[in-house]
């Protein structure tokens, strides 16, 4: 029986151990049709299209409360709501058979074999604050897993689409490359209020700490940078919704970067109840592995925690020590 050496994300030994298993039979990578390419940057186009209607216009802005979130409040438009349409009327005629996931009006068809998953524009508040830093993000999934991504800023006419192996920006291949380690890493997150009080906090802030610099603000625009080795070699983020990190998987990946969720799982359609939309990329492979035995269940960061014991419980717990010794030696006397 051939054995190969698989190495486990997270685990009660620690991160990252070696345990040999036996080699499952090697699937064919599913290759992306160029047809699905080609109709991906239509949906671009036309999603931008209507965003640059908008862009720095006075323009209504609500909001959407989502209680039980870190942030609970986020900002929608008019511009939102018209680029995720357009794309859903588009996959509609072109594609009857797929469903689609979006974040404006929801999910249709989530048994279909291919599933397109829409968010006309992730970084809403940079939209409505004359930022161009936000983008329209397009997925397609295979049975659930990622295998096509499109991350478009339209303002300044940059679009990366991974699939395949390769991802392109503007059509010229790019590579993810940075730090190797955690010491030498520009850390983004979108912003700190994104991580809920407690475990997210805690295993991001011990993270955040063993980073070169850490900076926030630049939404799905991260990860395109991540992507390209323009200098981010590092995202960690929290409280995705499906439509926020689908379409950067592929991104990043293809580039030869690693994105998984905070436990080194793959990150698909049906891992989001697990992985709760935590989600860490990374431009290299030695990076990713040490940012992950941070994160992770079990990790440092619990480990650094459950070695800081209160003062109370030590000192309890030398009294408690104290007492059976007396009790014991109490008990020898009176036998003799």
């Amino acid at each position: 029986l051939k054995l190969w050496i698989d190495v486990a994300p997270c685990g009660p030994g620690g991160p990252f151990r070696a345990r040999p298993r036996a080699m499952p039979p090697i699937a064919p990578a599913l290759v992306v049709g160029e047809e699905f390419v080609a109709f991906a940057e239509q949906l671009a186009d036309a999603a931008g299209k209507v965003i640059l209607g908008y862009w720095r216009k006075p323009i209504e802005v609500e909001s959407k409360q989502e209680l039980g979130r870190p942030v609970a409040e986020s900002p929608v438009t008019i511009a939102d709501r018209e680029a995720e349409d357009v794309m859903r009327k588009l996959i509609s005629s072109r594609y009857p058979s797929h469903g689609i996931y979006g974040e404006e009006f929801g999910q249709t068809g989530l048994d279909a074999e291919y599933i397109w998953v829409l968010d006309p524009i992730d970084g809403t508040k940079s939209f409505i604050t004359g930022k161009p830093l936000f983008g329209t993000l397009i997925a397609l999934l295979h049975h659930g897993r990622p295998v096509l991504g499109v991350i478009d800023q339209c303002v300044l006419k940059e679009r990366w689409i991974g699939a395949n192996g390769v991802t392109r920006l503007n059509g010229h291949p790019v590579h993810s490359r940075g730090a190797l380690h955690l010491s030498e890493a520009m850390l983004y997150a979108t912003t700190p209020h994104m991580f809920a009080p407690g475990l997210e906090e805690s295993r991001f802030a011990e993270l955040r700490d063993s980073v070169k610099r850490p900076l926030y603000g630049c939404d799905c625009y991260a990860y395109a940078l991540c992507a390209s080795g323009f200098g981010a070699d590092l995202v960690v983020e929290a409280d995705l919704g499906v439509y926020d990190y689908c379409a950067l998987v592929p991104v990043v990946t293809c580039a030869g970067g690693r994105m998984s969720d905070w436990n080194g799982q793959d990150l698909t359609l049906q891992s989001h109840p697990v992985s709760r939309g935590r989600v860490v990329a990374a431009a290299t492979e030695s990076l990713w592995k040490e940012a992950v035995s941070v994160l992770c269940d079990g990790g440092v960061a619990q480990r650094k925690s459950a070695r800081k014991l209160p003062a109370g419980f030590l000192l309890g717990f030398a009294c408690g020590a104290s007492a059976v010794a007396a009790a014991a030696l109490c008990m020898l006397t009176k036998r003799r």
